[in-house]
């Protein structure tokens, strides 16, 4: 099983930046598709960003695209999530997923087999 844990988290102002981490426990982290998804007080969790297994690929949900990037360094087992340019809307639990997403969705967690359990990110205006 796959153990995943997430840290970077933190209080920042409106036009900040951050970087979250997310390491596995496990080499065969490698062959995995990995994403970052946020939920906010009282709404549901979203998708923010995913990338393949060998990074060739990543996807980011419009709300974010231009102001996160998402990388993973496979020797590390670790993936980040580069976030420029906060808003308060960004403020969020952050959560780092795996799945072995071969053909199917990115944008939906149910297609993640494994999760973190998080890390706080606010954003103050």
């Amino acid at each position: 099983q796959v153990q995943l844990v997430e840290s970077g988290g933190g209080l920042v102002q409106a036009g900040g930046s951050l970087r979250l981490s997310c390491v596995a426990s496990r080499r065969t982290y490698s062959t995995y598709a990995m994403g970052w998804f946020r939920q906010a007080p009282g709404k549901e969790r979203e998708f923010v960003a995913a990338i393949s297994w060998n990074g060739g690929s990543t996807y980011y949900a419009d709300s974010v695209k231009g102001r996160f990037t998402m990388s993973r360094d496979n020797a590390k087992i670790t993936v980040y999530l580069q976030m420029n340019s906060l808003k308060p809307e960004d403020t969020a639990v952050y959560y780092c997923a795996a799945g072995r997403i071969y053909n199917r969705s990115y944008y939906t967690q149910n297609n993640y087999d494994y999760w973190g359990q998080g890390t706080q990110v606010t954003v103050s205006s």
